[in-house]
């Protein structure tokens, strides 16, 4: 893209504070912040909220060493918690409601995923037992593998706006049309 997609603005704020302020509106806490490349442009847009923000040195590895940064640092702070929820900041119409959802679906399965385009993917629950598992995780492996792993105990959630997903230029663009 050129620059960090975190940094996109979107609506009067960045992809990244769409997300932290959907985290902040929802049940969820701590609300942990994974940055890795870029970090000095990004962290200055979001050190005022109250987030914990975690440094990932091994971005250039993927999505899994930021998954496990972010899960680390999640059971330092909050050692007997029984689940995390997993989310991006390029889908830009995430909000509170559908990651209380999530939350309000748990007693139902170990596993809460959003569905969207006919597949399963994030934001998505994970209860504690596949802890280990995520911080397994390697190289651009994303949560998606054990989603796949673990299908039947999945519990879905329809989410149709977690469709628009921001990977390419054209994507904003597009994004900005709406």
């Amino acid at each position: 893209m050129g620059k960090p997609k975190q940094n996109l603005v979107f609506n009067g704020q960045t992809l990244l504070q769409r997300a932290i302020e959907a985290a902040l509106s929802s049940a969820c806490r701590p609300v942990i912040v994974v940055l890795g490349s870029n970090v000095e442009s990004i962290r200055p847009s979001i050190e005022s909220y109250p987030i914990q923000i975690v440094y990932n040195p091994d971005w250039n590895e993927g999505m899994a060493s930021s998954i496990r940064a972010g899960l680390t640092r999640f059971q330092e702070v909050e050692p007997v918690a029984d689940s995390v929820i997993l989310m991006l900041c390029d889908q830009p119409f995430v909000f509170g409601a559908i990651l209380n959802q999530l939350i309000e679906l748990k007693s139902e399965s170990t596993i809460i995923a959003c569905v969207y385009n006919e597949t399963t993917g994030v934001p998505a629950l994970f209860d504690k037992f596949y802890f280990d598992e995520l911080l397994l995780l390697s190289g651009p492996e994303g949560a998606k593998k054990l989603l796949l792993k673990y299908k039947d105990a999945v519990k879905a959630v329809p989410f149709d706006l977690g469709s628009i997903d921001i990977d390419t230029t054209g994507d904003f663009e597009k994004l900005t049309l709406l």
